[in-house]
């Protein structure tokens, strides 16, 4: 299938999936649908680095961050710019600021991929355990930073007020929701594109072997600054509308150990190889999740995260797409 298909193809059914919400008149399921969406890209995120070149980054939570505290500084900015700037530049601060979302988005994209950058050529030279350790501790670093910058809120949080409704679409989250489908797709896209092309391949081979890949010529370090760039960048678009919608954003909800947990899970769960796989498991994973956060608890969501985890690890350690190729590779043989 051709990429343009593919992205027709996403479009309508993503028209669908917003018309079909919108047919039940409940904004509920919205908010539920934002919060599958918003992992849908984390977890096709971290598969990029993750699954195509097998480094397990444990910092997503640090790139979500950066796109959400990126909101948060130029929502800040929006506010009263004229505390910030001086008067001689003050009306053309007045008439850039305040920023719509979607360009917010695409600021916060570029800033979490230099953090990619800068943090992928100081760690992508250490490998396994100690590249997870050295993302963790990124993350730990950028929490420490954020608690002491009273600009963003600090330790006391941050408000941000949306709109409650815009004009045509109606309701903000409705809003919301349209930008995540639309970056839900440019992620989907973007890894498929990857996994076909000539890039893939060298995600492949340092996936397998990377001393074999180097020995053969391969540009392994040129190659995972890539991956590390483009993960970034696709976390922190993800976060940049999340203090929009939550309204009020402290560090505690934004580093919550939850995304760093559900963004390994649930690629993982439904299948590293390929890009169908981490939509897969983050539709699965973040549905119950929401059904569990009504029926029972939002404290349940982590213990489904963990038993199916531990699962599949055991009993299906290449995920959904791998028990589905194997039984139906099974079935083909004579």
């Amino acid at each position: 299938m051709r990429t343009p298909v593919f992205v027709l193809i996403q479009l309508v059914l993503a028209t669908l999936f917003y018309l079909g919400l919108r047919f039940f008149g409940n904004d509920y399921l919205f908010f539920a649908g934002y919060t599958v969406l918003q992992f849908i890209i984390l977890s096709t995120a971290w598969n990029i680095l993750g699954g195509y070149c097998g480094y397990v980054n444990f910092g997503s939570a640090g790139f979500f961050a950066i796109g959400a505290y990126t909101s948060v500084f130029l929502y800040t900015i929006g506010q009263s710019p004229e505390d910030i700037f001086p008067a001689s530049i003050l009306p053309v601060a007045q008439a850039i600021f305040p920023l719509p979302v979607p360009i917010i988005i695409v600021i916060a994209g570029i800033m979490a991929g230099l953090v990619g950058l800068g943090t992928g050529y100081l760690t992508l030279r250490l490998r396994g355990v100690y590249f997870a350790i050295a993302t963790l501790a990124l993350a730990i670093v950028l929490q420490t930073l954020v608690v002491n910058w009273s600009f963003v809120g600090g330790s006391r949080g941050a408000y941000v007020i949306p709109p409650n409704t815009v004009p045509v679409i109606g309701p903000y989250i409705q809003y919301l929701f349209i930008l995540m489908l639309l970056m839900t797709i440019i992620a989907l896209t973007t890894a498929r594109l990857i996994e076909r092309s000539r890039l893939g391949v060298g995600f492949a081979t340092i996936r397998d072997d990377e001393l074999a890949a180097e020995a053969c010529g391969v540009p392994t370090l040129k190659l995972k600054l890539v991956a590390t760039v483009i993960s970034g960048a696709l976390m922190g678009m993800a976060g940049a509308p999340f203090p929009f919608y939550i309204g009020y954003t402290e560090p505690g909800s934004v580093f919550d150990l939850g995304y760093a947990v559900n963004t390994i899970a649930m690629p993982l769960i439904g299948g590293t190889t390929s890009w169908a796989g981490p939509l897969i498991g983050a539709v699965l994973l973040g549905t119950m999740q929401q059904v569990a956060t009504v029926t029972i608890s939002s404290a349940v969501g982590l213990l489904i995260v963990g038993l199916l985890l531990v699962g599949f690890v055991v009993a299906a350690p290449n995920g959904i797409l791998g028990l589905w190729q194997g039984w139906f590779g099974k079935r083909s043989k004579p």
